[in-house]
């Protein structure tokens, strides 16, 4: 166990019948299954919807009995891959999301606002420009320095000790505004980097390849049971500093495992994928308004719908300009921005 506090789920309202948590608890393991079906359906839909109309059948015969043909190779060299990387990327940018928000306290928290997912991107591509390096195993380590410099950084420039949602919120904005005017420069100047750098920059899973699955997936594992791990004594955090020490929280150990899970979750998606911004905002966001405030509900909800919104815009980014696409970052831009914006101009949030 990360603490030895017990669950800081509060107490059921004495006028409340016995039943009444139960019956709280079923709906939640029935809506999570819910949305494992909607994963499902959505993966189906990664597979089997590209530019080229592939009947359900075929789509089945290219998974499951590879021949080589031309339409096996766009199901399992393609497709497959894009969509599980998609599925993994998902899945730990809503994580990601989750956990900054209950450790900063700030419900607009995302590692894309907070400027960690631009960290990761700026290592990256100053790793392509003034280093030459060019496979996924260089980006992976760029990609993880990256995310935990800014990390640092913005907690930093937060006040560390003093740090509130507002400053840590300003200086996530002012670092991401300072190194997405980096990376500009960086484009103008070197033009074969930004030759390399064109769709990773905006955010696409279009490069996907089973070994880069292969991959990265140790990492996104490591840093999603550290993040479900971290639950119950984020529970604790998001109740205040002077709570989480009543009940026992151990502050500096919860604050440095969870920076470690955003930087793995972040650092690896943004290594593979790009910069993807406002998933980890808009799912999180979503799920407490059905689930609560209990972290050990909202981190599972969040790790299998967070995938269903990437995916799902992938797919729609592909369907929308047939015959070309639209890469799933600006899908997700398009999205989340009116998103945040009514999240920002909203009186009551719902509730961390």
């Amino acid at each position: 166990m990360l603490v030895d506090s017990p669950p800081v789920d509060s107490p059921p309202d004495a006028a409340q019948p016995p039943t009444a948590p139960r019956r709280r608890h079923t709906a939640r393991a029935a809506g999570l299954a819910a949305a494992v079906a909607a994963l499902a359906v959505v993966a189906v839909l990664g597979i089997a919807v590209g530019a080229k109309q592939i009947p359900l059948d075929q789509v089945w015969h290219g998974v499951f009995h590879y021949s080589g043909s031309d339409t096996d190779v766009v199901i399992r060299d393609v497709r497959l891959p894009r969509t599980l990387l998609g599925l993994l990327a998902g899945a730990a940018l809503g994580l990601a999301g989750t956990v900054m928000q209950a450790l900063t306290r700030n419900p607009l928290a995302d590692p894309g606002v907070l400027g960690i997912n631009a960290g990761a991107a700026a290592a990256v591509v100053s790793a392509i420009s003034f280093l030459g390096v060019t496979s996924l195993s260089g980006y992976v380590w760029f990609a993880f320095a990256g995310a935990a410099l800014v990390s640092a950084a913005v907690y930093v420039l937060g006040g560390t000790r003093s740090a509130t949602p507002v400053r840590l919120a300003l200086a996530g904005t002012a670092l991401t505004a300072v190194l997405t005017g980096y990376l500009n420069a960086v484009n103008l100047l070197d033009g074969a980097a930004l030759d390399r750098m064109r769709f990773w920059t905006v955010g696409s899973l279009a490069t996907a390849t089973m070994p880069t699955v292969a991959r990265i997936a140790p990492f996104l594992a490591v840093g999603a049971v550290l993040a479900l791990l971290l639950a119950r004594p984020l529970n604790a955090v998001a109740l205040g500093d002077d709570q989480a020490r009543a009940l026992g929280a151990r502050l500096t150990r919860t604050r440095i495992l969870a920076m470690a899970a955003v930087t793995l979750l972040c650092g690896g998606a943004t290594a593979v994928c790009g910069p993807i911004v406002y998933v980890g905002l808009m799912v999180p966001h979503a799920v407490r308004a059905l689930t609560g405030p209990d972290l050990r509900w909202i981190l599972p909800y969040s790790a299998v719908l967070s995938p269903v919104l990437l995916v799902g815009a992938d797919v729609l980014g592909r369907i929308a300009a047939r015959p070309g696409e639209l890469q799933v970052g600006i899908v997700t831009a398009v999205l989340g921005g009116p998103v945040f914006i009514y999240l920002v101009r909203r009186r009551r949030m719902a509730q961390l």
